[in-house]
């Protein structure tokens, strides 16, 4: 049965009886007759179960991770769920100043060009948080995460080759039939893209804890990738069109690194153990419907799932749309003003963020119990950037906190605080329920950050109408 130890989690080992000695209660093999092959189909056994038992065995002791491969490897998936997003973002100058700008007479084009950030917000962000629901809720794709990840990521390399091609043609005679075209992709990749996040969060939320948060870094990572891939470009000053295809076949590259390490991790004992933990938790439960109890599990997460979602809604308010419009007040500042927003805004952020995901591999402070004391104090960063030197030529009242020097610092905590609650909010998710439905706990808790993303980038319009809105 079940324990709780005393962080209140679930204790994932306290499943076996203990009126037995272990020697006897272990088989080597698994029952029935003894077979020279392994005939995997002959017994039925899933897509996601294959490789992944390797008989009915269960060992005493919990593998290594040797050299830290499964870790790297959900890193990495971690890096490539944001991938996409960051690289069209990163690509805004060939968008806005290549393909939508060869008219100045196209009404409708610098339509396009002016709030392109707005649509593409939009048209990622919508199909991003719907189809996360529908992943966690539907099971899209049927219920194995093998199947749905896979073909989440081959969805999101063929959209990216059709964004190659698109660069590569001459499209300055269709502009609009290419807004449009581009639209329409970037809703197919953030479909695919919803549902793979989804899976992963679901996979790693399996295996202890460190190893969810090594998606959450990954996430990060990806964004001082872009970030410094766009600083790059600012120094060097390429052709706008071959800096966007750079990007895009980053993005391809590290999709297509995704997918294959994630048929590696079957082979991996640690990798292996865990899955069988899992699998032997939903049989000893003697679970028979395929249905999981989602409001079951999310009585019990509900208090972690809200500390996931505050903190994206807070982050993704602040950032990037209020911070991506703070100019630097002191002209002579050591950074000039052409890397002040892309040093101070995208790279600090995402930098700082980063570290605070490594943070919770040594300190796990707070606990699950008082986790939502720091994480809704943060929304006090909103008001602070708000009298910061933000749409300078459109605010309605006065900069109040003009030290540049104050800015950069609180953007620095911002940033660390952002990782290390988010992680530490991630993690704690799936302990709060049984091993039979961490995996469930964690798809639940991807989807509440989806929804904390959605919900901050849309409440930063609100923000920018407030300052720019004379109320007084």
């Amino acid at each position: 049965m079940y324990g709780r130890n005393r962080t209140g989690f679930v204790d994932r080992l306290d499943y076996l009886p203990r009126d037995c000695d272990m020697m006897e209660r272990e088989t080597l093999l698994a029952p029935g007759p003894v077979k020279l092959t392994p005939s995997w189909e002959s017994r039925n056994i899933t897509n996601d179960e294959l490789n992944f038992k390797n008989g009915l065995y269960r060992e005493e002791k919990e593998p290594r991770d040797r050299l830290n491969l499964v870790y790297i490897i959900l890193m990495l998936h971690g890096v490539g769920t944001l991938m996409p997003w960051n690289m069209f973002i990163t690509a805004k100058p060939y968008f806005v100043d290549l393909k939508l700008s060869v008219s100045q007479n196209d009404t409708r084009a610098a339509e396009y060009r002016d709030n392109f950030l707005s649509y593409l917000g939009v048209a990622a962000q919508v199909p991003n948080v719907f189809f996360n629901g529908l992943n966690l809720f539907l099971h899209i794709g049927g219920g194995k995460l093998t199947k749905r990840i896979t073909i989440s990521i081959i969805v999101a390399i063929l959209v990216f080759i059709l964004t190659v091609i698109l660069a590569v043609l001459d499209t300055s005679g269709w502009p609009e039939a290419f807004f449009y075209i581009t639209m329409i992709s970037v809703v197919i990749l953030n479909m695919a893209n919803g549902v793979y996040q989804n899976c992963v969060y679901g996979v790693a939320a399996k295996l202890p804890m460190k190893y969810l948060n090594a998606v959450v870094l990954g996430s990060n990572v990806s964004g001082t990738i872009a970030s410094l891939i766009s600083i790059l470009s600012i120094a060097a000053s390429p052709n706008l069109r071959t800096a966007a295809i750079y990007y895009f076949i980053t993005a391809i590259f590290v999709l297509l690194v995704a997918v294959d390490t994630y048929f590696a991790l079957p082979l991996t004992r640690f990798y292996r153990y865990h899955e069988e933990i899992s699998r032997q938790a939903q049989e000893e439960s003697k679970i028979t419907s395929r249905r999981p109890p989602f409001w079951k599990i999310f009585k019990k997460t509900w208090r972690q799932c809200f500390n996931v979602f505050f903190v994206f809604f807070v982050t993704l308010t602040s950032f990037p749309a209020v911070q991506g419009s703070i100019f630097a007040v002191d002209s002579n500042f050591f950074i000039s003003s052409t890397y002040f927003i892309p040093v101070c805004c995208f790279l600090f952020f995402n930098l700082f963020a980063m570290i605070g995901n490594i943070f919770p591999n040594w300190v796990v402070w707070p606990g699950p119990r008082f986790l939502w004391i720091p994480v809704v104090s943060r929304i006090l960063f909103i008001p602070f950037f708000m009298m910061c030197n933000y749409k300078p030529q459109k605010r309605a009242f006065p900069v109040l906190i003009s030290s540049d020097w104050a800015y950069i610092i609180v953007s620095m905590f911002h940033g660390l605080s952002s990782g290390y609650y988010s992680s530490l909010a991630m993690m704690y998710v799936p302990r709060c329920v049984e091993i039979k439905y961490a995996s469930t706990a964690g798809m639940m808790g991807a989807f509440f950050l989806i929804l904390g993303i959605f919900s901050g980038v849309n409440f930063s319009f609100f923000i920018s109408w407030l300052v720019e809105t004379p109320i007084f």
